[in-house]
């Protein structure tokens, strides 16, 4: 159980009825969120992260379902993390992106390259949308420190990630990138992008949102080593 004894007493916070998970198709979920029409400042949506919750939108939550504890909050401690074979294969085969770091504005290419990646990766999913309004809507919050990180092939975008800023770290939001760029792995290549990123910005860790070991799309966290996981209040750090 989180306690949020930490977070500002004037924020309220709401559950959810039980609907079906998105990611465990025979478990109900249950979801607690933070008043969704209060404009957190900084130190609370740090906060927040730092008690396992997530954002989506302006939309700050937690899974707080009362018989299942399958959705793990991760973040990796950026200076303890030493790519393994694989992944240093992956920063060879990418050596030749260029990488940059922009702000939260989305070009025509790049509502394009999400509609084609979720098309092709994520049929039917919850974020499988068309229009421009309902896509933004889903990274962007007018008072969250929010950032993209662009990966270029000759000038060509072929994958990006949404990036929350925080006091102790940067938090994964989303990465989408070309699929007929998917013999890169460049997902790969963003986290570790992006715990360079932590460390240029002297930012202890990179949030990489919930672990599920039974969902394949959500277990892949457990291949960053190691892993800090988030139990009972606590982060541990658990070497796998």
């Amino acid at each position: 159980m989180t306690d949020l004894s930490g977070i500002h007493n004037e924020l309220k916070f709401y559950i959810t009825a039980p609907h079906d998970c998105s990611y465990l198709g025979d478990r109900l979920a249950v979801t607690l969120f933070a008043d969704p029409e209060r404009k957190l400042d900084a130190t609370t949506i740090s906060t927040l992260h730092e008690m396992g919750f997530r954002r989506s939108g302006c939309l700050f939550y937690t899974p707080r379902c009362p018989e299942c504890r399958a959705c793990i909050p991760t973040r990796i401690a950026v200076n303890e993390f030493r790519p393994d074979r694989s992944q240093r294969r992956n920063l060879k085969l990418n050596s030749d992106l260029e990488i940059r770091v922009i702000e939260p504005r989305f070009s025509d290419a790049h509502i394009d390259l999400y509609r084609r990646y979720v098309r092709a990766r994520h049929p039917g999913d919850s974020m499988d949308v068309e229009e421009r309004e309902q896509i933004e809507r889903f990274f962007v919050c007018d008072w969250a420190e929010i950032q993209l990180m662009e990966f270029l092939k000759d000038g060509r975008t072929i994958a990006v990630s949404v990036i929350d800023l925080l006091h102790s770290g940067l938090s994964a939001v989303y990465t989408f990138f070309d699929p007929d760029e998917a013999r890169r792995a460049p997902g790969v290549f963003a986290v570790q992008c992006m715990i360079e990123e932590a460390k240029r910005r002297h930012l202890p860790y990179l949030y990489l949102g919930y672990l599920i070991h039974k969902c394949p799309k959500m277990a892949y966290k457990s291949r960053y080593q190691p892993l800090q996981e988030f139990h009972t209040g606590s982060w541990l750090n658990l070497k796998k």
